[in-house]
Formats: C-alpha cells, structure tokens, sequence
C-alpha cells in the first residue's frame, strides 16, 4: 500500500511505504552465504572480512565469495564495494514488507521542487529501483535542502561512483569517521562532500578515502 501527499506549500511530500519487493530467487549457495551474513550482522553489528566468510563456507580461495557477494547484489540483497574493507550492508530482507531501515545518517537530504503539482503523486519509478534501502536522519547540515533532523531517506546503491554527476546527493562513508548524506563533487581524484548548511565545511577527501553507498531517491517525513 501506498499514499503520498502534499503539504502546504513548501512542497514537502510524505510518502507511506509497505510492500514487499519481488526479488529474485537466490541459489543455493548464495542462500547459505547470505543467511551466514545475515547472522553474523545481527550478532557482531559490523560485516564480516572475506577471509571470514571464507571459513564459514568451507571455502579455500576468495573467487566463489567474491561471486557471490556480486550476485548478491545485482539482486538487490546487499550493497558492496569489491577490494574496500567492512563496505557490506544489507538492503532488504524477505522475512519483511516495506523497505529496510539501514540505520542513522548524519545530515540530511533533498526534495525536488515541483512546478505542476498534484493530489497524487506517482512513485513508480522509485519503487521500481532495486535494492532501495531508508536511512534516518541524524542532524541538520542538509536543512536548506529542506530535510530536518528525524526525516527517512530513501537511497539506490550506487555500484560505480565514477558514473555520478557533481551535485548529486549521497550517502558516503569515510574511513575511520562515519557515514554522511552530503552533496557529491569529484574533481582531478579529490571528493568534496558539500553541506546545504553555511555552519558546516566542505569535506574534501582523496577519492580512496571515500565509498559511496547510495544515491537519493526521496525523503520521507512524518507529520
């Protein structure tokens, strides 16, 4: 089910999300692994190396994990960058309805403004994404982009930063510091992650430093 609306006139959209994603069917193998993570996330709250997930699969070279890691999520089950440390996150579980929440980010996120707006709005677009996954909102260096502390952001994994365009919204993590919503700017191997707020700095990090985990889709606020 779904209902969206619009709220005065500063253009804010709430959007209600439950449904259950139509995900593909995993083998064997990649059940057991993911079954495996799912376990070990709940139970030690950060992911696990290769090399352990290795042993719990009775496996002697890196290549079948690497595999399956990589289907998992072209079928929206993870988010994970090859080669970078801990990047694993779940994004949907089918035990659930509804899109998952990931956890809190730092900041805060954008809505698009809209000209020509009606009682409905249509969301397919986004719903059809996959691996979508929400993230609460912790701060407010993204409040001139009109998204306060408390409001849900909704993310697609971004499997290649390299193809995002400056400007875009989204969810970075940085060795050693966290995890940010910010605005994204590459230039000549450097990554600035700019705030919608004048009392925060711009991060400017080399690019090594900084994975990105997912793009904005849209903002979910309740009322």
């Amino acid at each position: 089910m779904l209902n969206a609306c619009i709220k005065g006139t500063n253009v804010l959209v709430i959007i209600f999300l439950v449904f259950k994603s139509s995900e593909e069917n995993l083998t064997n193998a990649q059940n057991e692994l993911y079954e495996w993570i799912k376990n070990y996330l709940k139970e030690f709250q950060h992911s696990p190396s290769i090399r352990q997930m290795m042993e719990a699969m009775g496996l002697r070279s890196p290549a079948p994990i690497q595999s399956r890691l990589k289907h998992l999520q072209e079928k929206g089950y993870i988010s994970w960058q090859g080669g970078k440390a801990r990047t694993l996150q779940l994004l949907s579980d089918t035990s659930k309805c509804g899109i998952p929440i990931m956890g809190s980010i730092a900041a805060g996120g954008l809505i698009e403004t809209y000209s020509d707006l009606k009682d409905e709005l249509d969301v397919n677009d986004v719903l059809s994404k996959k691996g979508i996954f929400a993230l609460t909102v912790n701060g407010d260096s993204m409040i001139d982009a009109f998204i306060a502390d408390g409001d849900m952001v909704l993310m697609e994994p971004v499997k290649d930063s390299d193809y995002l365009r400056n400007g875009t919204i989204v969810s970075a993590m940085v060795a050693g510091s966290g995890t940010t919503l910010k605005y994204f700017f590459k230039d000549k191997g450097q990554i600035r992650l700019e705030a919608a707020n004048s009392n925060y700095d711009p991060i400017v990090l080399n690019a090594d430093a900084v994975s990105i985990q997912g793009k904005l889709l849209a903002v979910w606020r309740r009322v």
